[in-house]
């Protein structure tokens, strides 16, 4: 397998291992497919076990792969349902490494033994993933902290699968029709970006910093403190945590936590990081949230972990996401069929296919509670029907509100988003105001007014011209109309002279 693929020297070893991979779970014909395997690709419909084997395949790989198939998971206008099932079981949990093989990187990064850093430190660790492990520790002031890891080695092995993986996506893309559509050589690109974030873990402290910043606002909510001291690129050190995984509504009552109080704050922390901040946790999964029991007069909080995958949005996209959703839940099909041209990344789609498609949309998810779980798994479908290839960074949106909204949907199953939206609108307003007003963009638009008042005169003296001028109007027009449009030229410029006017004389 691939025995016709050139790579550089430094990395056959890790592609004969990735071969050995592929023949082990059977997945040469599907290679073939792709074009990278030998030979034609076969005949025959896809066996039903293809997703599971895949799946298999990636975790036996290794952590590089495993993200990939999260990306994959993500992808619900690229990939039928068996795949995306299949890719959203993949496990990032790796074997606990004993702690005298990372001792050498722990004591390089603090500069000392970590007996010696900390008043205390739990040798044995507290869990472990594919990229990191972690361990508990007391820093000498008293506070409880988490020290996260990088397993050794782990940098050299992700930056060797991801120059394989863009040989491959690039010799995929040449050979295969059907991939080209699925544009890998960009998906590992954004592959690419975030592990080589994750490695390293100045970047989740600096999100979590920011994070904290952003959501000062929502008292209920907690970020961990880092602690900069002992924090560098290979060791993360953050403040310890306790609370309770939002996976099951009778663990937190158990526990004194209102499951309904949660989801709200929840879809409250979820639309002020996508629509008012625009920098959002990525994958706020079970695992990466914790519930917090309330204490006295405060009531039941959450806490985010694991901030190494944050993602970003423009206030362009936002609006498009809120507009999206607005025309939605108000009935507004062609609204709905204007966004799915404007993210169409596949070329032109006749609006008539839009509108069809929106209709149906509409007609099941434009009343009642929005569950975006059910409203995607009909939006997906529907947008790989009619060709609709969305951008990466809005997956990335949808990805990380259905994740949240699965979340919150699981411990209060009367959540219902739209509520949430809807008690936001006036402050998701209020943040477009704002930044609409900040004073670098206010001054942008005084100066380009200010230009319009010295441009005013001289469109007038035209719009009069042309109103007094004997030729005949264009074709197929009439005097009436031709002397109409001249009029609203004429009380355009009039329009824009005078704001412009009062604007400069205001500054």
């Amino acid at each position: 397998m691939f025995k016709s693929i050139a790579v550089a020297a430094r990395d056959r070893g890790r592609m004969a291992e990735v071969s050995t991979v592929i023949a082990r779970f059977g997945l040469d014909s599907l290679a073939a497919r792709l074009g990278l395997g030998e030979g034609d690709a076969p005949e025959g419909t896809e066996p039903r076990d293809l997703p599971t084997r895949v799946r298999q395949a990636l975790e036996a790989l290794g952590p590089s792969y495993v993200k990939l198939g999260q990306i994959l998971a993500t992808r619900r206008d690229l990939l039928p349902d068996p795949w995306i099932a299949a890719f959203e079981q993949l496990q990032s949990d790796a074997p606990r490494i004993p702690f005298e093989t990372l001792r050498g990187e722990v004591e390089a990064a603090l500069g000392e033994p970590p007996e010696t850093a900390f008043a205390h430190f739990d040798s044995e660790p507290l869990a472990a993933a594919s990229i990191a492990q972690v361990h508990r520790a007391r820093l000498k002031d008293g506070t409880e902290v988490v020290v996260k890891i990088r397993r050794p080695g782990i940098r050299a092995l992700m930056e060797a699968d991801l120059r394989l993986m863009r040989h491959l996506a690039a010799l995929a893309e040449a050979r295969s029709a059907m991939v080209r559509r699925m544009k890998p050589a960009a998906m590992i690109e954004q592959l690419g970006r975030e592990i080589l974030d994750e490695l390293d873990f100045t970047n989740e402290g600096r999100n979590a910093d920011l994070l904290r910043a952003d959501l000062a606002s929502l008292e209920r909510v907690t970020v961990p403190r880092i602690h900069w001291e002992w924090t560098g690129e290979q060791v993360l050190v953050m403040d310890y945590v306790e609370g309770i995984p939002p996976r099951d509504s009778a663990v937190l009552k158990a526990a004194g936590i209102d499951p309904s109080r949660i989801a709200a704050l929840g879809a409250e922390l979820v639309l002020e990081m996508v629509l008012v901040n625009g920098r959002f946790h990525a994958d706020p999964h079970p695992g990466n949230l914790l519930c917090l029991q309330g204490n006295g007069s405060a009531q039941d909080g959450l806490a985010l972990l694991d901030l190494g995958s944050v993602g970003f949005v423009s206030p362009r996209r936002q609006h498009e996401f809120l507009t999206f959703i607005l025309a939605l839940r108000s009935g507004d099909p062609g609204g709905v069929a204007d966004m799915l041209a404007t993210w169409s990344e596949s070329g032109e789609v006749p609006r008539e296919k839009l509108l069809r498609a929106s209709e149906r949309l509409v007609s099941r998810h434009g009343t009642g509670a929005l569950v975006l779980n059910a409203m995607v798994a009909d939006f997906f479908p529907l947008l790989r029907q009619e060709g609709l290839v969305l951008p990466p960074d809005l997956v990335l949106i949808f990805k990380a509100m259905v994740t949240m909204d699965g979340v919150l949907s699981g411990i209060a199953p009367d959540f219902d988003l739209s509520e949430a939206l809807g008690r936001m609108r006036g402050k998701l307003v209020a943040s477009r105001l704002q930044r609409l007003a900040a004073s670098d963009k206010l001054e942008t638009a005084l100066l380009e007014l200010s230009r319009v008042a010295e441009e005013a005169p001289r469109f007038l003296r035209a719009a009069a011209a042309r109103m007094e001028a004997p030729s005949p109007p264009a074709r197929g027009d009439s005097t009436a109309r031709a002397v109409g449009r001249a009029g609203w030229l004429v009380g355009g410029a009039v329009v824009i002279h005078a704001a412009a006017q009062l604007l400069v004389h205001w500054t």
